[in-house]
């Protein structure tokens, strides 16, 4: 009788791990940088061809309104991994270099501490070298491609970083030409990453460089093939550089094609939660006077024409929308269309109720899951909160407000009648405006970042001069002759 009873509880205690383990997804976290919110062929812009991206969409939920938690990259990454606004953030500027604080928690530790395997790839953007804010002191067990933004700006660097330690990148001098694409490099390291992980729950963040930087992609990538019968890809009036951003694009379509058949390959798919994003708002890039607001029209509603005001660097809603996909076959219903207000500080809440993670108590964040697995009731934030530089912006449902500097009078918008924030409409609701003004009063406080433990910086300095390393020196070499 005693050893049915031992027998049944082993049997009950290997089905409780079982089901522990079910609760604990892998999940892959992909956010392309500056890929804008109408740079994706399912929005129907006229260029870009994405037929990946355009099929993940279809699997999953695609939320129209997401939104960056700052206009520009560092802030808006420690917002991510944080779940804090910027009103509460360690990072808010954005000079590649500022550090996030020693043990402050970010996603990547919280997810450690339940016993996730965890690695990034690409740019992180939280603190230079010799700082108290490397990703390997903030949860990551590897990390490796940029960890200063303006390194990352080329594709062609002289090295990358792996937890601080520099990867020599053969025949790469830096600048716009080389041996060693690093995009490849750091997508490759991301798969391994995978396969070798493929036995325990792991969270692998992509925060990928394309399409930003320097737009420069090999002349042989597979991306070409798709505009090889466009006539506006060989017409000789069109700059090289527009074509590579296509094309650039079209490499991260393909980059999410890889990760998802690499899931498939190793019988991960149902196990795993995708999510596919931008990481602030669109760029108005390659402007001409045809094109006001940009080639490939990042802000331009291409079915209609409607447009988001401004754009990356300012809070308008150019500079905050951005494409937020998500994907988990058999656990989020495809097909989805969601007008859910939220933003990246969500995105750790959201990951610590589906993991059973601990989350901070300080963090600003709400958890969307509800919405994400359509099961239970979704909490919603009164308001939503931005700062950066001289700006301030609140968000309440359909009401924006913005105070664009200090001096001058705040706007309000209702962007369910104004999307393009054009008129505002501050003197008729001045009891609206007043609430949300009092919201972004309460809702800063001054900012306490980390700290480098070299005070020259040298690590992270040098890491900045690889932009152009000794291409830079060779470019003006060539100009003396």
């Amino acid at each position: 009788m005693l050893f049915r009873y031992y027998l049944a509880s082993f049997f009950l205690l290997i089905y409780t791990l079982n089901i522990s383990a079910a609760k604990n997804p892998n999940i892959v976290y992909i956010m392309a940088d500056e890929l804008a919110y109408y740079e994706l062929s399912h929005m129907g812009n006229r260029y870009i061809k994405t037929p990946n991206i355009d099929k993940f969409a279809a699997e999953g939920i695609r939320f129209t309104s997401a939104l960056a938690g700052a206009p520009v990259c560092a802030p808006l990454r420690c917002n991510l991994m944080t779940g804090k606004h910027a009103g509460h953030a360690s990072i808010r500027a954005n000079d590649g270099g500022t550090p996030l604080r020693e043990n402050e928690t970010t996603i990547a530790s919280m997810l450690k501490n339940i016993g996730y395997e965890t690695g990034g790839f690409g740019k992180w953007g939280c603190g230079g070298r010799d700082s108290t804010g490397v990703p390997e002191k903030h949860g990551f067990d590897l990390f490796y491609g940029y960890y200063d933004q303006v390194h990352a700006h080329s594709f062609y660097p002289s090295y990358l970083i792996r937890n601080s330690i520099e990867v020599e990148l053969k025949g790469n001098k830096g600048g716009r030409s080389g041996q060693t694409y690093s995009h490849y490099q750091i997508m490759e390291a991301g798969l391994s990453f995978i396969r070798e992980k493929k036995d325990k729950p792991f969270f692998c963040y992509f925060p990928i460089t394309p399409p930003h930087g320097m737009y420069d992609i090999p002349k042989n990538d597979p991306s070409w093939k798709l505009y090889e019968n466009d006539e506006w890809i060989k017409d000789p009036s069109i700059s090289q550089d527009i074509k590579n951003y296509a094309a650039m694009v079209s490499m991260v379509d393909y980059n999410v094609a890889q990760i998802l058949n690499l899931l498939r390959e190793l019988n991960l798919e149902k196990d795993t939660i995708v999510f596919f994003t931008g990481d602030n708002g669109g760029q108005d890039r390659f402007r001409s006077k045809k094109s006001p607001r940009g080639f490939f029209g990042p802000n331009v509603n291409p079915k209609t024409g409607v447009e988001f005001r401004g754009g990356k660097g300012n809070l308008f809603e150019g500079g905050l929308r951005i494409p937020y996909l998500v994907r988990w076959p058999g656990r989020i219903n495809s097909g989805q269309v969601n007008d859910l207000i939220f933003y990246q500080p969500d995105v750790l809440p959201t990951l610590a109720e589906l993991t059973g993670a601990k989350a901070p108590n300080d963090i600003d964040g709400i958890s969307i899951l509800p919405t994400l697995l359509n099961q239970g009731q979704q909490e919603k934030h009164e308001m939503l909160y931005w700062e950066f530089r001289s700006q301030i912006a609140v968000r309440k449902q359909n009401w924006k407000a913005i105070q664009t500097k200090p001096n001058r009078a705040w706007e309000l918008y209702d962007l369910n009648k104004d999307i393009s924030e054009t008129t505002n409409i501050a003197v008729k609701h001045p009891d609206v405006l007043a609430k949300m003004k009092s919201f972004a009063k309460a809702s800063h406080e001054p900012v306490i970042i980390g700290k480098y433990l070299d005070s020259n910086r040298s690590k992270h300095e040098r890491d900045r001069r690889a932009k152009w390393g000794t291409a830079k020196e060779a470019s003006k070499a060539r100009r003396k002759k």
